[in-house]
């Protein structure tokens, strides 16, 4: 399986084109809209309205949401005559945009019956039908203006197909069946690649994005930080390093850990990652391509930040900040195992990975040590739409990279993923730095 590039992404060509607007912009819509029905493809019609926990949402409202997004931010917008699929489907998907109106009570999505799936995918065709026309009709004023919404939108969708992946594994995870989403070759090799440290210089450096291509409100203003001298793991942690913190009581020595994850511990019975199982006393983890023996050599995943923090701490390291991570990156290229490549698994590291920095990109988000919080200057959008990202602001944790789930032509440097510290379900590893002073 071949690292995905961002330059060859389908998206990402869609937006080099020499093209129009209008037709760059509806170019992008049919292309992201065409992803999220080809993930539901191997779906059954039982499998689209399971909730597995108050995170996960049912693949069903996934598919509807989104479409209620481009109907409410686009076409409602820009006719006030506009006539909704059905009225109620705003209370139903809208997920927490307050200013838009009420909402259906998250943790109970999966407690909805009706619409049906199929009237779900008529909705979804009704919407299609609309955009159509919006961009058949619109004047080039009304595009340009529609511009930085629609793109949202698309920025939007794809977050949400990358959320309906790991909300079908975790669906998938909890039947004793351990249904097979799609398979995958495994990798038999056993040699892991040495794990090599990477020094960078202290100094005051420039983080945030600039520029005309699509970014979010949280990944600026541009701004600067004074970084101290530091190392970088050149790999991922793996499997086979992780168990060796496992087999080293490293669930139950209570000084690694920090408060609240040595509670997140207890009050779960948590002894592994997420997805581990021990059958006949050898681990296997629970995949999207069934069950399967751990393999040592992949890269860790579904892994909390509480587990992150404390392995680093038994591991004599830490986490990187998100800033430092951000400036690793800038010396390569935006590469990797994306959901593009439709493998919806990690891929084994190899024994030529040891010479520089690798996997920065695809196969799992790397927990940082940084609290989600506004960059200096940051304002939040007027409008719902500013709801979208400033509001979190509080009692989580940045990730960066990019994973197995995610388009590659969605990922950025700057890119700032967030979750709470105790969550798993998300395609979630490791990444080490030490102080060099």
């Amino acid at each position: 399986m071949s690292v995905i590039k961002q330059s060859d992404s389908k998206l990402y060509v869609i937006q080099k084109n020499n093209g129009s607007l209008r037709d760059i912009l509806k170019d992008m819509y049919v292309h992201v809209r065409a992803f999220s029905e080809k993930i539901a493809e191997p779906l059954e019609p039982e499998d689209f309205v399971v909730q597995s926990m108050p995170d996960v949402s049912p693949a069903k409202w996934h598919l509807a949401h989104t479409s209620w997004f481009f109907e409410t931010f686009i076409l409602a917008e820009n006719d006030k005559n506009y006539k909704p699929f059905d009225e109620k489907f705003s209370f139903l998907f809208n997920s927490y945009y307050v200013q838009v109106g009420d909402r259906w009570f998250r943790p109970n999505r999966g407690l909805l019956s009706r619409p049906t799936v199929k009237e779900v995918f008529e909705y979804r065709r009704f919407v299609d039908e609309q955009m159509a026309n919006f961009f058949e009709i619109a004047n080039d004023e009304t595009i340009e203006k529609f511009r930085v919404p629609l793109e949202i939108g698309f920025n939007h969708e794809q977050q949400h197909q990358e959320l309906m992946i790991t909300d079908i594994k975790h669906v998938f995870s909890i039947n004793p069946l351990y249904p097979v989403y799609k398979s995958f070759e495994d990798d038999i090799s056993r040699d892991l690649p040495k794990q090599n440290w990477v020094p960078l210089d202290e100094g005051v450096y420039e983080f945030g994005q600039r520029g005309d291509s699509f970014f979010y409100d949280n990944e600026k203003p541009v701004h600067k930080q004074f970084i101290h001298g530091f190392a970088v793991s050149s790999l991922p942690v793996t499997n086979g390093e992780y168990l060796a913190f496992m087999n080293d009581d490293g669930y139950t020595r209570t000084e690694l850990w920090l408060s609240n994850g040595i509670a997140a511990v207890e009050e779960n019975g948590w002894n592994a990652p997420l997805y581990w199982h021990k059958i006949d006393g050898e681990w296997y983890s629970y995949t999207l391509g069934g069950l399967k023996k751990i393999n040592p050599n992949e890269p860790v995943t579904h892994i909390s930040y509480y587990e992150a923090d404390a392995y680093a701490r038994w591991a004599d390291a830490r986490l990187l900040s998100e800033f430092e991570w951000e400036l690793v990156s800038k010396n390569f290229e935006i590469e990797g195992n994306f959901v593009d490549n439709e493998r919806f698994h990690v891929l084994p590291l190899t024994k030529d990975e040891n010479k520089s920095v690798s996997r920065l990109f695809g196969d799992t988000w790397e927990w940082t040590k940084s609290d989600y919080a506004a960059y200096p200057g940051y304002r939040i959008p007027p409008g719902a739409i500013g709801e979208y990202n400033g509001k979190f602001m509080s009692g989580q944790y940045v990730l960066r990279g990019g994973s197995c789930a995610t388009s590659a032509d969605h990922i950025r440097r700057t890119y700032r993923n967030f979750f709470a510290p105790a969550s798993r379900w998300q395609f979630s590893g490791i990444r080490l730095a030490k102080d060099l002073r």
